[in-house]
């Protein structure tokens, strides 16, 4: 078998100890006579998978003990929904930052529940730029204020965050989940779809201060109430348990490289080797996010011609390299590269980047 460099924005690519890990136990889990995914999500076996993963997640992030770490199926693209379900009561409005085709889309949800205000608007420049950071002005009544930590398609990231003082802060991190240190204590809630940096499509980690879930009505559908999921641990019904399992194992692996401290280290390794490409390359590239904000995970960049580019895509995916074709909505290339991309990979890339300029710049 060989692998590729997978730099597909998502599903991600997966720690190959983790997937060997799952691989071996699939069909016989535990000496059970058969897999986890078939077994009762109430058993002991699944119990410990299920509070193994839990308690790792709370770990690696350093979590005060007054969050909780919550599984919830629908990926991120649910919790857009749940959050002003659960937080925007009537005379009330929540700011909402729109950064990317991400923040748009949460802040759209949001603006079907209830009342919202724009209190910065990338649009004007494509939303290939964040303000500073200092400049954003939040609404001291706001019931909350959300951001998205990295967008994915224009391959920007907030460096560091806003203040929002005694209002909530609520932040989509699902691209840049596990991937960096991160004042937790910042914020009010943290969310991610796993398919980025966690594991596999189909589960979202929610982490959810306290004090929140007080705010929750009582009157809403049982899913999508908060303190139904923080009450039941996640266990109201039959959780996602294949992804939550492989969440666990992702996890492990990350604490076993010295948890996001090394991976902050990776990330910006990978960068650099990724962007040094660029910067050398004489003008054959260019990425056209600024500095100040570019993305460690999602690394977007352009080429003379879109001929070009095609071209360049076809090369790499012959080189054992996919995914490296940016998104519909804008064109050019992208190179995601979250957790689980070794630096041998981005070093390929750049290689390959060096290469295809010499021959065609």
């Amino acid at each position: 078998m060989s692998r590729i460099f997978n730099f597909s924005a998502g599903p991600c690519t997966l720690p190959l100890p983790v997937l060997e890990e799952a691989q071996a136990e699939f069909v016989d889990f535990g000496g059970a006579g058969m897999s986890l995914i078939e077994m009762s999500h109430r058993s002991k076996q699944y119990d410990a998978v299920h509070n193994e993963a839990m308690s790792l997640v709370a770990e690696l992030l350093g979590l005060p003990s007054n969050y909780k770490v919550l599984f919830i199926g629908g990926g991120a693209t649910m919790q857009f929904g749940m959050i002003p379900m659960n937080f925007l009561p009537k005379g009330k409005a929540a700011d909402y930052t729109v950064t990317g085709a991400w923040a748009k889309k949460a802040y759209e949800d949001a603006c079907k529940v209830g009342d919202v205000k724009v209190i910065w608007d990338g649009k004007d420049e494509n939303y290939l730029n964040l303000p500073d950071p200092a400049s954003v002005q939040v609404n001291a009544d706001a019931a909350y204020v959300h951001i998205t930590s990295n967008e994915t398609i224009g391959g920007i990231q907030w460096q560091s965050f806003p203040e929002a003082g005694n209002v909530p802060m609520i932040c989509d991190m699902s691209s840049d989940f596990m991937s960096r240190r991160v004042p937790v204590e910042k914020f009010a809630m943290i969310y991610a779809g796993a398919q980025k940096n966690a594991g596999p499509a189909g589960v979202a980690i929610a982490i959810v201060r306290e004090d929140m879930i007080e705010r929750c009505p009582g009157d809403l559908p049982a899913y999508l109430n908060y303190p139904i999921h923080y009450k039941k641990d996640s266990l109201y019904n039959t959780p996602p348990v294949f992804p939550i399992y492989m969440v666990g194992k992702t996890m492990k692996w990350l604490k076993g490289l010295g948890g996001l401290e090394a991976a902050e280290k990776m990330a910006a390794d990978r960068a650099d080797l990724i962007y040094g490409a660029m910067a050398k390359s004489g003008g054959f590239y260019s990425c056209p996010v600024p500095v100040p904000c570019r993305s460690s995970m999602n690394i977007v960049f352009r080429m003379p011609t879109e001929e070009l580019e095609k071209e360049f895509v076809a090369v790499a995916l012959a080189n054992g390299m996919s995914g490296l074709k940016g998104h519909r909505s804008v064109g050019g290339c992208r190179a995601s590269v979250y957790n689980a991309m070794p630096v041998e990979g981005a070093q390929a890339l750049a290689n390959l980047m060096d290469e295809f300029a010499a021959k065609n710049g």
